[in-house]
């Protein structure tokens, strides 16, 4: 679809384009692609659609389909053009060519939000890793002008070409990057057995992206906890302690939130940071509820959870922004008598009482078990849960 009035003079200009391979997820994943495009402060002038029954091997969307591409690139003037689908190096560097304007793929938009959400000295290592993991495959058979000899004594080598330098240039910052994730991450680990040691109960705030966790965390713990109504407002782990009634303490951490088609290099990326939520004792897996594809979104937090080996962990669901719903807070109980499904509103503070409440039988089934990774709820995560929890919103 093309509105020829929509015409914007800001630099930062975008045309989208995503096609239906009949997998029944595509309208979900255009949106998708629309909220990650305005949270990298692009502006959409176009969204073209196509199906196809498979990519073209050289321009991914087909001869037709570039044509209309770049007819709509030359009326609007776009600087980028975003594609809701991974490109091989080859085919982002032919469709550059053709159409004369920046190209991005799902996986390098991801990357360009982190980077500039990352605040902390190892949010921004991080995202530098998985930028420099990225760009190394970019090299392969990608970019022409980097296959040139080149002569010489010193940093190249005689003889060594620049795709050859590029390649080792990258493959040596790399390992410094890791090196120094490596010291950080024990540092975590000896904060971890410190808490331990102290026989501390530690929660992990989980979900999908823009599901409301920072919101959450700071209607918990009164911090000042970066909080948006756009994607991965949240990137650096905060962690912070949380008083319950009776003297009962726990350390609760807000988490950097997932995404369908997650790049699987943030994710290696952020392993050291995602520990946080492996090692935890429950996890509050926050969920829009007035989300229409809540359902798939909460599979697509727990097959991450799955990759990062989290997914033993005790959940309780948390099903958030009730407020944009006719239904109030309340609580299911398994049964066992304990709560595993809540509905809030972090935004109001409505329900709040009751996610203490729950974290608080949390941690009596710990002191009864004497065991922290022993506790079981019911339900964790399921589909049939959130449907029979509330009507499915239109």
């Amino acid at each position: 679809m093309f509105e020829s009035e929509k015409c914007f003079s800001a630099e930062n200009t975008a045309i989208l384009v995503g096609l239906d391979f009949g997998i029944g997820t595509h309208q979900d994943s255009l949106r998708e692609l629309e909220q990650l495009a305005i949270s990298a402060k692009l502006k959409v002038l176009a969204v073209i659609e196509g199906k196809r029954s498979r990519p073209d091997p050289s321009t991914y969307v087909g001869s037709g389909k570039l044509n209309e591409i770049e007819q709509i690139v030359l009326k609007t003037k776009a600087t980028a053009i975003v594609f809701n689908h991974d490109l091989s190096p080859a085919q982002q560097r032919d469709i550059a060519q053709r159409l004369k304007c920046y190209v991005v793929d799902r996986t390098s938009l991801i990357l360009d939000i982190f980077a500039q959400r990352a605040k902390s000295h190892e949010g921004k290592l991080q995202v530098e890793l998985a930028q420099l993991e990225h760009l190394s495959t970019r090299l392969i058979r990608g970019w022409t002008h980097l296959e040139r000899q080149k002569g010489g004594i010193g940093l190249r080598g005689p003889g060594e070409t620049q795709l050859e330098t590029d390649r080792r240039l990258i493959k040596k910052r790399v390992k410094l990057l890791k090196d120094k994730l490596t010291i950080l991450q024990r540092q975590r680990a000896v904060q971890r057995k410190s808490r331990q040691r102290k026989d501390v109960f530690t929660v992990s705030l989980v979900g999908y992206t823009n599901a409301g966790k920072s919101t959450l965390f700071n209607r918990l713990t009164r911090a000042q906890t970066y909080a948006a109504d756009q994607l991965f407002a949240t990137l650096d782990t905060t962690s912070r302690k949380l008083f319950l009634s009776e003297g009962k303490t726990v350390v609760i951490s807000d988490t950097v939130g997932f995404i369908r088609e997650l790049p699987h290099t943030l994710v290696a990326a952020f392993r050291a940071t995602l520990e946080e939520t492996v090692q935890a004792d429950v996890l509050l897996h926050v969920i829009d509820a007035s989300s229409p594809d809540r359902d798939e979104q909460v599979d697509e937090v727990n097959k991450i959870l799955k990759e990062i080996g989290a997914d033993t962990i005790p959940q309780i669901l948390v099903l958030n922004k009730i407020d944009l719903l006719e239904s109030g807070k309340s609580c299911a109980r398994d049964e066992y008598g304990r709560i595993s499904n809540i509905r809030i509103s972090a935004k109001t503070g409505e329900g709040m009482e009751l996610v203490r409440e729950a974290l608080s039988e949390a941690i009596a089934k710990q002191a009864e078990t004497g065991d922290k990774k022993t506790m079981t709820f019911n339900a964790f995560g399921d589909r049939v849960f959130a449907n029979d929890f509330f009507e499915p919103t239109e």
